[in-house]
Order: C-alpha cells, then sequence, then structure tokens
C-alpha cells in the first residue's frame, strides 16, 4: 500500500518546459542533485523511498514524497508497478531514473511510455542496444568505433569458452551482459581456471542483473579507463564534452574521476571524440550518456561498453564545461535542440567518492549514524551529498555519502586543492574513504599521473 506524505512545498516561476512535476525514481544523492535542478527550473517534484531512507535529505527535500515498500531493492527502487502507482497518484508527468537501480531497464523506459509518463533518457530500443553489452559491442563494430577482441556473441558453454581463448590468448576476461559496477566480472588466465570462472560470473550475473548471459574479451592489461560525456537530442544532433579519466578503480569500482586526462591529448581527445559521437549516431541515441574506452599504452582505444544515463561522476564535466547535465537532460527529453549548444572547456576538475566504508579494513561497508558531518568549502570546492549529522547510513544500498569535487586552473592546483578539501572533511560516527584519499592525493604515481587501472595493486595504504 502506497503512503503519500507530504513534502516541502515550494512554488517556482523559471523558465517554461513540457514538465509540471517530475518523480525522481532515485535516493540519496543523486535524486537530490536531481531535485536540485528540478527547483531552479521550476518544476515541481516526487521522491519516492523505502522504509529505511524515511530520513533522507532528499525525501525532506522534494515537493511530494512517497513511500514505495521496505528496505530490499526488489519490494521499492526496483519495484516497477509501485514506481508507476505514485507517478499516477501524484500526476507526475515524467521520470528522471537517475543511476543504478531502474536507469539502465528497458522495461522500465517502456512501461513509462504505456502510460504517457516521460522517461529521462533513451528509449527502450537505445537502452536495448547499448545497455546490453553484447548487442553494443556488435553495433559498435558495424559503426567502426574500435572493440576489444573477444567472443562473437554471449558464451554458452565451457568448450566454446576455451575455442575463443585459443585465438585471443590469455589473460581473458568474463563480462555479464547486463548490468555493471564490476559485478559478475572474472579475469581468467589460464584453461584450468575457465569453468570454475565462467560459472561463478554467470551465477553473480544472474543474481545482480536477472540476466546470466556473460560473453569473453581479450583483457587488456594496465590499460586507462576514459570515458567521454555525449549529449544527443531528438533531432539528430550529438556533441560531446571532453574525457573523463576514472582510472582509480578497486575491483571495477572507480573511486576518483578527473578531467581532463593527463594522459590524452588533443589528437587523441578528437579521435575519441569522434568515435564516441559515431557511437551515439549509430543508435540514433537521445539524452545524455557516456561512452566508455580502454586506453592502452600505446594510446590505443577499445570501446568497452556505454551507459545509457547520467554518471556517478558527471560533476567534473559540469564543472570544467559550465553546464548542467541534469538540465540539458530535461531540457532534450521535452524536445530542445543542442545544435546551437557551445561548451568551451577551462581548467581541471577532479571528483573523490566519500564511501561509508573503513580503508582499514579493506573497504569493509560502515553504516550507521553520522555524529558530526561537516563538509569543506572554499572556492572551487564542490559537495553533492544528501547525508547529515544524525542521518543514519544504511546498510541495504550502495556506501557512497558524498562526492567532493574541486576545479583549478591546472592539475596540480586541483590535487592540492583536493588535498585542502579533504583535510576539511569531518565525518565522525563512521568510518569513510576520506583517509584513503588524503593519501593518494599524495602518491607520486597519482601526482605525476603516470599510472594505470593497476594503481591499487601498487599502492600501500598506511594506517594511521
Amino acid at each position: 500500500m502506497i503512503n503519500h506524505c507530504s513534502g516541502l512545498n515550494h512554488k517556482h516561476s523559471s523558465e517554461k518546459t513540457l514538465f509540471n512535476k517530475i518523480l525522481v525514481a532515485n535516493r540519496g544523492e543523486i535524486a537530490l542533485r536531481i531535485m536540485q535542478t528540478c527547483r531552479e527550473m521550476g518544476i515541481s517534484t516526487v521522491a519516492v523511498y523505502s522504509t529505511v531512507d524515511a530520513e533522507s535529505m532528499h525525501v525532506k527535500y522534494a515537493d511530494e514524497a512517497v513511500c514505495i515498500g521496505p528496505a530490499l531493492s526488489r519490494e521499492s527502487y526496483l519495484n516497477i508497478p509501485r514506481i508507476i502507482a505514485a507517478a499516477e497518484v501524484t500526476n507526475a508527468d515524467a521520470i528522471h531514473p537517475g543511476y543504478g537501480f531502474l536507469a539502465e531497464n528497458a522495461n522500465f523506459a517502456e512501461v513509462c511510455d504505456s502510460v504517457n509518463i516521460k522517461f529521462i533518457g533513451p528509449t527502450a530500443a537505445m537502452i536495448n542496444q547499448m545497455g546490453d553489452k553484447n548487442t553494443a559491442k556488435a553495433t559498435m563494430i558495424a559503426a567502426g568505433v574500435p572493440v576489444v577482441p573477444g567472443s562473437p556473441g554471449l558464451v554458452t558453454d565451457l568448450q566454446e569458452a576455451l575455442e575463443i581463448t585459443k585465438r585471443t590468448g590469455y589473460p581473458v576476461i568474463i563480462k555479464p551482459t547486463a548490468g555493471g559496477g564490476g559485478k559478475g566480472m572474472r579475469v581468467v588466465t589460464e584453461d584450468s581456471q575457465m569453468e570454475k570462472a565462467l560459472n561463478t560470473a554467470r551465477n553473480e550475473a544472474e543474481q545482480s542483473f536477472g540476466n546470466s548471459g556473460v560473453y569473453i574479451e581479450k583483457y587488456v592489461e594496465n590499460p586507462r579507463h576514459v570515458e567521454i560525456q555525449i549529449l544527443s537530442d531528438q533531432h539528430g544532433n550529438t556533441i560531446h564534452l571532453g574525457e573523463r579519466d576514472c582510472t582509480v578503480q578497486r575491483r571495477h569500482q572507480k573511486l576518483i574521476e578527473e578531467t581532463p586526462s593527463p594522459l590524452v591529448d588533443e589528437a587523441l581527445r578528437k579521435k575519441m571524440g569522434d568515435a564516441a559521437v559515431a557511437a551515439a549516431r549509430a543508435v540514433n541515441y537521445e539524452g545524455a550518456g557516456t561512452i566508455e574506452f580502454l586506453l592502452d599504452k600505446h594510446k590505443d582505444f577499445y570501446f568497452m561498453e556505454m551507459n545509457t544515463r547520467i554518471q556517478v561522476e558527471h560533476p567534473v564535466t559540469e564543472e570544467r564545461y559550465d553546464v548542467d547535465l541534469v538540465k540539458e537532460q530535461i531540457l532534450i527529453a521535452a524536445g530542445d535542440s543542442i545544435k546551437d549548444r557551445n561548451f568551451v572547456p577551462k581548467g581541471h576538475s577532479i571528483e573523490c567518492r566519500i564511501n561509508a566504508e573503513d580503508p582499514e579494513q579493506l573497504f569493509r561497508p560502515s553504516p550507521g549514524q553520522l555524529q558530526v558531518f561537516h563538509t569543506p568549502g572554499g572556492h572551487g570546492v564542490r559537495v553533492d551529498s544528501h547525508a547529515y549529522a544524525s542521518y543514519v547510513v544504511p546498510s541495504n544500498y550502495d556506501s557512497m555519502i558524498a562526492k567532493l569535487i574541486v576545479t583549478a586552473h591546472t592539475r596540480d592546483e586541483a590535487i592540492a586543492r583536493m588535498s585542502r578539501a579533504l583535510d576539511e572533511f569531518i565525518v565522525v560516527g563512521i568510518k569513510t574513504t576520506i583517509p584513503f584519499h588524503k593519501q593518494v592525493m599524495h602518491s607520486p604515481a597519482f601526482q605525476s599521473g603516470e599510472y594505470d587501472t593497476s594503481f591499487l595493486e601498487s599502492f600501500r595504504y598506511e594506517k594511521k
């Protein structure tokens, strides 16, 4: 049963839009982030929340709030009928999915369309074509975008997997065709490991995404992870807003992102940008999206996947290009053209994900109540967060509680600013990744910009 709760009620007057009210089908930091843009645009918002999120800031901030179920994601944030019911009972005419949960769920986009609620993002067909990694790879090959050698389709048995590795050579990586975030990925270095890795990857993919399909690619050793932000409208126009370097990762989970990449020069930026635009045009894409590439030591790049949604790390692009990507998403969904958009990059931006995790205990989750939550400020500092003092960080969802973003004229200045801001960020009551980020900022490898995705394997976190 849906409990319709009144939130804060604000009247707005601003630019005209086709949308009067947007339901944000997400939680926490990204939900609040979307609502902030909506308020500036004069659009009313609806929050949905699970029972453990009743005190989250996004619920307090929204104009209306609807409880959609208990803590378990499949009974709340992944429950399409309840979210649609919430939109209908509040008369929302659009839904923004944020990232994660249902953001890349083609069925959800299709259901929204069937009940005449605008899904702020690509169509179901576009999500199917690019959200499924195996289909996306075939589309990229047809569009002339470089791809990593591997299986032509999904791998169904051990013998097929072994035959593929004879052609590509070891090491290879097994990847789920659905989902993301590193779940279901397994690196294999010899035949004897393949059967166990294949079964484990398929089981984990089924549990995480409801789809056990996997494929195999040549494992590009020690690459950089560089992605291109694109915007495409309903009129066939596509632009890119440079690259983000997301190379600092732990178990395929991004920890630090920056733009521009220390490794990418203007010539390479143009090549990667042109490839990303071609990728988006290949599916007549609509909305904001990200084309993710692996960049090897020879500066050859390979398509990895497309994220058909806003990214966690979108603020670094916003800061460098002075653009509100959520606003652009909403305007594109409302039918606006980006033909005359001209975004000029300036400076250097870095983002650190502040997670409720204990770096001294192998990043073990650290949920609990925040006794103190003091965020840094000053010139060139931005904090995106739904947390506050006395807020209880639940154990049920992703551990990220904030994103700290800094911008400066140069990379060296940005690193110095990030170090200063991290020193000012005070969280008491739980463990966070702040101490880890402080040490990374002082790491010679990070400061030089000469590192790859194996960075954390050689980085030694010093316990304090």
